[in-house]
């Protein structure tokens, strides 16, 4: 299996130009793209493409029946799409992905420390059931917590229940953890003049911007966190 993250957009070329000015590279061109080593996103100019995770492989035939127990499946040619109750957009892509999906040790891009994808979801037990009917596997946290990991691949799905957030969120938003080092990142940002959807300072007790959201031109958030 393949793994990679969809984001639509009105302009192809200011989409690729948020990307590369966060130091993310070109990985292939048509499709466009783009890696900050961790995770690899399609830019899609399809104008019924929607924000989502693209999954890859040579048949999702085994898991449709059991799938259908969750969401309504819709066969499309060599591919189907369905939606978790997050309202994120799954396409089971039955075929090779557009370019060999190869993880670094590390991320590069300015961004810091991908950790993976969080979603915010209306019925994380439904969630949990169907990430792991595609093969996702639990790896942290707890239904009795509010929140639980899946992965799959080095591929890491953060689920949370409803307003478990004092914050924006967008479905579905990469999340990026730096620790102490957040506040450089945060700076770093700034610099390039990447817009900041949101300056968030309910974690500290002093007013200090220690973490933000911003936001691809398809709508993806990204969550730069220091935990």
């Amino acid at each position: 299996m393949n793994i990679l993250l969809q984001s639509p957009t009105p302009d192809l070329q200011s989409s690729k130009n948020f990307y590369l000015r966060l130091g993310f590279r070109q990985a292939t061109g048509n499709p466009l793209i783009l890696t900050d080593g961790k995770v690899f996103i399609e830019i899609n100019p399809d104008r019924y493409a929607r924000a989502g995770i693209k999954l890859f492989r040579e048949s999702w035939e085994p898991e449709i029946q059991k799938l259908q127990e969750f969401t309504a499946v819709t066969a499309m040619e060599n591919s189907y799409l369905l939606s978790d109750p997050s309202g994120v957009w799954l396409y089971l892509m039955e075929s090779d992905a557009p370019t060999e999906l190869v993880m670094d040790e590390k991320s590069f891009s300015v961004l810091g420390n991908f950790a993976g994808l969080s979603l915010e979801t209306t019925n994380i037990q439904k969630s949990k059931e169907l990430y792991e009917a595609l093969g996702f596997t639990i790896s942290g946290g707890s239904l009795d917590h509010g929140y639980i990991t899946l992965e799959i691949l080095g591929f890491t799905i953060s689920l949370m229940k409803p307003l478990s957030c004092p914050h924006l969120f967008f479905n579905p938003s990469m999340t990026y953890f730096n620790g102490t080092g957040n506040i450089k990142v945060i700076e770093k940002i700034r610099k390039l003049n990447v817009p900041i959807t949101e300056e968030i300072t309910h974690f500290n007790n002093n007013g200090l911007i220690d973490n933000i959201i911003i936001r691809d031109p398809g709508g993806f958030g990204f969550f730069i966190f220091s935990d």
